[in-house]
């Protein structure tokens, strides 16, 4: 969605390799916890670790955002400068990077109101 200049510029900064994601998510991920895995088709992702995925008994969820059927009417409520939506306050927490413990106890207790927090570096 972004021009073609900014994009660019995005992706030298930003961007993710969707499998080194996967990758990492199966690396980190909890013996016996759940990888979400939610977003647009991104093809076939061949070889998976299938070995390392089976001994650590993870669970993968997951599932197709039909955003392109919502795109028109969606991009302008995100980004009007009125924010109808309200997304720029859909965080609760704002917090710096070395309080990410506290910040993740909180979220997942539902402690404080917490909804979303977000970690600054």
């Amino acid at each position: 969605m972004l021009p073609d200049k900014a994009a660019a510029a995005m992706m030298t900064r930003a961007g993710l390799d969707r499998l080194a994601a996967l990758q990492d998510a199966i690396e980190t991920v909890r013996r016996g916890g759940t990888i979400s895995i939610s977003g647009v088709y991104g093809g076939m992702t061949d070889p998976m670790p299938m070995l390392r995925m089976f001994d650590k008994g993870i669970a993968l969820r997951m599932g197709q955002a039909h955003v392109k059927r919502w795109i028109d009417d969606l991009m302008p409520l995100v980004t009007d400068d009125a924010d109808p939506l309200g997304v720029e306050d859909l965080a609760t927490h704002r917090l710096p990077l070395d309080q990410a413990p506290h910040g993740y106890e909180i979220f997942q207790k539902k402690e404080d109101g917490a909804i979303k927090v977000l970690l600054t570096p």
